[in-house]
């Protein structure tokens, strides 16, 4: 596992140092060493489907049927998600669905409205 930062564009976990830049081979996006030790600590960039950087009250709608475990309703597609926040783990939307109540969804069955 390498030491070095995940690219702040795209969130890849394979950059790699090139002299004194770092570069990270899926988005070809560049940065200097220096911008990341003086920020310190690293900032988590969530991105929709469409890779739009998504935000906490944002609006967002579905673009997948979603199974919901343990029950037999289903999120349709076009479901419009109202004020999401952004958490950590796995499913990293939690949000609240009309008809259905709370639940956690992942950013990639999603788009920003």
């Amino acid at each position: 596992m390498s030491s070095f930062p995940k690219c702040p564009q795209c969130s890849s976990e394979f950059t790699y140092e090139d002299g004194s830049m770092l570069v990270c081979p899926e988005c070809a996006h560049e940065w200097p060493k220096e911008a990341v030790a003086e920020s310190g600590e690293q900032q988590r960039v969530v991105r929709d489907a469409n890779g739009n950087v998504l935000n906490d009250g944002d609006f967002v709608t579905v673009i997948k049927d979603l199974k919901i475990k343990g029950s037999s309703s289903v999120v349709k597609v076009g479901t419009k998600v109202k004020i999401i926040r952004l958490v950590e783990g796995d499913h990293d939307i939690d949000c609240r669905i009309e008809g259905i109540g709370a639940m956690q969804l992942k950013s990639e069955f999603v788009k920003k409205a």
